[in-house]
């Protein structure tokens, strides 16, 4: 088994790569799909979650109200320290479980955002980084998310720098250009990590 951690900026377009690398074979286990699962409704998480930060954060329907939640923790480091300690352990516990049940010579694909920022980089054989410019970020986040480039730069910088990102990187995606472009890097990208060639391993 290939155990791959695949990260980016806010607007890189990490998506676009874990489904073209999940349409080539791999076993991509998002992130953020099960943070949400975790504090789905009825879970332990969403529980720890309200306890920590009062009702308020429930919709009228019971399910977490993420809205509500955001407007507490963005720009609150200790609120959102707090918000992590709950979410991030059983996130990376029901990864686990979705990696031991894969095939043992898989090509296993962490899809995380926040990898760099949360120390994980040494947790896996190989370190994919999606890459673009932050002007490229900006351009992305006005275009297709609705922001402001005041919002889509705050968001920005809210994360890893982009140095940071690449001189963590064991292997570099730039997804600058067009999609033709992205898909003729994956195959490149594809073949290395199948291939489980000495130069995807840390």
């Amino acid at each position: 088994m290939l155990r791959v951690g695949l990260t980016g900026g806010i607007g890189a377009g990490k998506s676009a790569v874990s489904s073209r690398l999940a349409a080539r074979g791999a076993v991509v286990i998002d992130s953020d799909v099960l943070a949400r699962e975790v504090v789905a409704r009825g879970t332990d998480g969403l529980s720890e979650v309200v306890a920590a930060f009062g009702p308020g954060v429930l919709t009228a329907d019971g399910d977490l109200d993420r809205p509500a939640l955001g407007k507490i923790v963005f720009g609150d480091e200790t609120a959102r320290r707090k918000l992590e300690a709950i979410v991030h352990p059983r996130v990376r516990a029901r990864a686990a479980e979705i990696e031991q049940q894969a095939p043992a010579d898989a090509v296993v694909v962490h899809d995380i955002p926040l990898l760099v920022e949360t120390g994980q980089a040494g947790r896996f054989d190989v370190l994919l980084v999606v890459d673009v410019p932050v002007e490229v970020q900006v351009q992305r986040l006005t275009a297709h998310r609705g922001m402001s480039d005041e919002e889509a730069n705050r968001r920005i910088s809210s994360q890893a720098s982009r140095e940071d990102r690449l001189a963590a990187a064991d292997v570099v995606v730039d997804n600058s250009g067009s999609l033709d472009d992205l898909d003729r890097r994956i195959d490149q990208v594809w073949e290395q990590l199948a291939g489980h060639g000495p130069d995807t391993k840390r």
